[in-house]
């Protein structure tokens, strides 16, 4: 009898138990680009920019999303560029951050590039806290730190680590 408490205790019934497909981006970080074209784009894109200067250097690097490519929740795949270093260069892809909304970090990856949080909003208000950490050419995400969160009712966060 127990055992069977325990076991039904156990469950999760309504859990997902399919993936969700991630979409595969048409170039590969550090491959030449073109923004609002590259990257996690649909083949008529409704594009927006969200540029930043990630490394500090004056210059933005070029962030762009294709919004028919987000979900009901306002998830969305935005695709990082380096701009052209000069006549005849590309702009280079750098990767995605996929979420809703996105934060620059004040810690370091490579090359001095900011790691970026990104915001996943997910099924009754919680929140995936998402960083990125810029590697070997690329954005990737750092899922030592990966935080799921819900809002409180006095609209703080409460995380937990996903790893415990």
């Amino acid at each position: 009898m127990a055992g069977a408490l325990l076991m039904s205790a156990c469950t999760h019934p309504n859990a997902r138990t399919t993936p969700v497909a991630v979409p595969t981006p048409s170039v590969q970080p550090g491959e030449c680009g073109v923004p609002g074209r590259d990257g996690v784009m649909s083949g008529s894109p409704r594009v927006d920019h969200a540029d930043r200067d990630l490394d500090g250097d004056g210059r933005p690097e070029i962030i762009v999303v294709d919004r028919t490519k987000c979900d009901g929740r306002g998830n969305c795949y935005w695709n990082v560029f380096k701009p052209a270093a000069g006549p005849g260069e590309c702009a280079r892809y750098l990767g995605n951050f996929a979420g809703a909304a996105l934060e620059p970090l004040a810690s370091k990856g490579d090359e001095n590039m900011s790691d970026v949080r990104a915001y996943w909003n997910q099924p009754s208000g919680r929140l995936l806290l998402q960083p990125y950490r810029f590697v070997r050419g690329g954005y990737l995400i750092d899922d030592g730190d990966v935080l799921q969160c819900k809002r409180a009712t006095d609209d703080r966060l409460e995380c937990a680590d996903t790893k415990r």
